[in-house]
């Protein structure tokens, strides 16, 4: 069974390092359909926090995929969490396959796949894997959500 927990902000609003937390949690089977699902629910959860959701989204496809490819046991799913706390995104996908930690690795000129840890760790400001009760494991991703800064000399003064 699915579960689900969500906490919604108002739109447009951005997280404050006041300590407030946002989170998101499901169970999706470990098939490429969970996997694509898992991007759908993200970006929609995100847009509903008024965040941006283009990077975590890429990264969120690339670690449901693996968790999907690499860490299925049949019969057993995967669970993607969210986190928001103070202005960083906190993307989780626990699998059950412990025994199996990912490596990020330069894949082949003629490979077809093997990319997807190398764009977690573009799109990422952090990233890694944790162990939990057997035989779980964690692979996790930070993305920092402070604001870009401004650039002053696009301030909108036409000058004259």
């Amino acid at each position: 069974m699915n579960q689900e927990t969500q906490e919604i902000a108002e739109p447009g609003t951005r997280p404050e390092p006041s300590g407030e937390v946002r989170t998101f949690t499901m169970l999706l089977s470990s098939t490429p359909r969970g996997a694509r699902l898992a991007r759908l629910l993200a970006v929609d959860t995100l847009r509903s926090w008024g965040l941006p959701e283009e990077r975590a989204g890429h990264v969120v496809a690339e670690l449901a995929a693996n968790a999907a490819t690499h860490g299925r046991v049949p019969g057993r799913g995967f669970r993607l969490t969210l986190y928001v706390v103070g202005s960083t995104l906190r993307v989780e996908v626990t699998d059950t396959r412990g025994d199996r930690s990912p490596v990020l690795r330069e894949p082949g000129a003629g490979a077809e796949s093997g990319r997807g840890l190398l764009l977690v760790d573009a799109l990422a400001d952090r990233w890694g894997v944790g162990e939990g009760r057997f035989p779980r494991k964690t692979v996790w991703a930070e993305i920092d959500l402070s604001p870009p800064e401004r650039d002053s000399s696009r301030s909108g003064d036409l000058g004259g």
